[in-house]
């Protein structure tokens, strides 16, 4: 098993983990980064293409922002999330889409004037809308059986509609470990969204 951080290390904005185990690669969130531009995101090592599945945690674009980018450069692999984070990422990526594309039309204004070459958006409003086609949708406590050697369970997190916590059951070689991944964790007594729900147990955790 091989955990590689391309986001979200040392800062708190753009998660994005790649995780290597019996011969598949899937990502735990895509995220875009926020805010300043202290610690840029690093590059997938590999084509979008060969990443199998994205194990989504919630719909913020800090966590989800990038998944359009993957699919406009090759990935058709599925999204596993919550059915409230798929009908929030229909809204929150295109919303976010329509950004990218409103930056660089006002970039290449400048760029035309100053005889520049003119910048393509990180991805477009039609990338974002065909992400949903790729989203499979599952509910809390629910094993998900992504390849031969890795499942996955969902379970409230507590910080927004549909926000999760992962945890993977990955075998190996001939050994089993479990590694839980956060996500954002929200507070107890809040309108609306419930408390927190918590796993009891993991042979390791990732935490932002």
């Amino acid at each position: 098993m091989k955990l590689t951080f391309l986001g979200a290390a040392r800062e708190v904005t753009g998660s994005c983990t790649l995780i290597e185990a019996g011969g598949h690669r899937f990502l735990v969130d895509c995220g875009m980064e926020q805010g300043k531009d202290v610690y840029p995101n690093a590059d997938l090592p590999c084509a979008p293409g060969e990443i199998e599945a994205i194990l989504l945690t919630h719909a913020h674009i800090d966590h989800s922002g990038r998944i359009p980018y993957l699919y406009k450069n090759g990935f058709r692999g599925p999204i596993y999330s919550t059915d409230a984070t798929m009908d929030l990422c229909e809204i929150m990526l295109e919303d976010s889409a329509h950004i990218q594309e409103s930056d660089a039309e006002y970039k290449n204004r400048k760029n035309r004037r100053a005889g520049r070459p003119e910048e393509e958006p990180l991805y477009t409003v039609a990338d974002a809308q065909r992400v949903p086609e790729f989203i499979d949708t599952c509910e809390y406590g629910q094993p998900v059986h992504l390849c031969d050697g890795v499942d996955a369970v969902f379970i409230d997190a507590g910080h927004l509609l549909g926000s999760a916590s992962i945890r993977l059951t990955l075998t190996e070689g001939g050994q089993t470990k479990t590694i839980v991944f956060s996500g954002d964790i929200g507070n107890v007594d809040q309108p609306i969204i419930r408390d927190p729900q918590f796993f009891t147990g993991a042979d390791y955790v990732v935490m932002e």
